[in-house]
């Protein structure tokens, strides 16, 4: 069957990928509810939403130092590096990460739509200014913007809609694919798990690579239980 996977992406015109916490999990990033489960005594859903952060920013921005310090520490994978060597080659093509660690972006992927924001984003809570900071430790918590209002995450919280201009491209991506990719993605996560839904409804070959079997494995054309970072060199040869 990896022969006619390798068959379809070679002769895709058009391919969209998604990819979720597992291909950084091989990177020895932890999720959410890794590394215990807790932090301080608080879970990710207690510290990831804005009332959290109106209540106590700088609590908050604690712990996402924390994460930006761990996320510092890994290196791309072998399926980040194969997913960048995918896009050289395809003539349309994009790739939607639920992840915001950056890892993508560093293994040299360009096409990309970060559904859920990128934690080296800092956005001011007052004038709205963006900007990249990639330091692993922030030397002021909160930090502020140069307007002198104190900057967020740039992230998408719980609770929080989804930036429209990225979902809008994430659909349009899904509905034209030939071939979408599931990669690493618990698919139990909306609305970005709709997304593999979309591009099956729109006729595309959808192949599912993950170690589990999760609630879209039954309705793809193939799922292969291996990790990114075996899987990926080997369709993307």
């Amino acid at each position: 069957m990896t022969s006619t996977i390798r068959t379809w992406l070679s002769s895709a015109r058009s391919i969209a990928v998604l990819t979720g916490a597992g291909i950084s999990a091989e990177s020895g990033i932890p999720t959410f509810r890794d590394a215990g489960g807790l932090w301080r005594n608080f879970r990710a859903e207690d510290l990831a939403t804005p009332q959290a952060f109106t209540r106590d920013p700088k609590l908050v921005w604690e712990w996402y130092d924390w994460r930006r310090s761990l996320i510092a520490q890994a290196e791309p994978n072998a399926g980040h590096y194969a997913l960048a060597d995918l896009e050289k080659r395809t003539p349309d093509f994009t790739l939607i990460t639920q992840n915001v660690d950056g890892l993508h972006d560093r293994a040299g992927s360009t096409r990309l739509l970060k559904v859920h924001g990128d934690i080296w984003t800092l956005r001011c809570t007052v004038c709205g200014h963006e900007r990249q900071d990639t330091r692993p430790k922030l030397s002021e918590i909160p930090p502020r913007c140069a307007c002198g209002g104190i900057e967020r995450p740039g992230v998408v919280w719980f609770g929080e809609n989804l930036l429209p201009e990225i979902w809008s491209q994430s659909e349009h991506a899904a509905e034209s694919a030939d071939v979408f990719l599931v990669v690493g993605t618990s698919a139990v996560v909306y609305p970005a798990a709709g997304l593999v839904h979309l591009a099956k409804a729109s006729g595309a070959k959808v192949v599912e690579v993950n170690p589990a079997e999760t609630p879209v494995s039954g309705m793809v054309d193939f799922s292969w239980r291996a990790p990114a970072a075996e899987a990926l060199p080997l369709l993307i040869s």
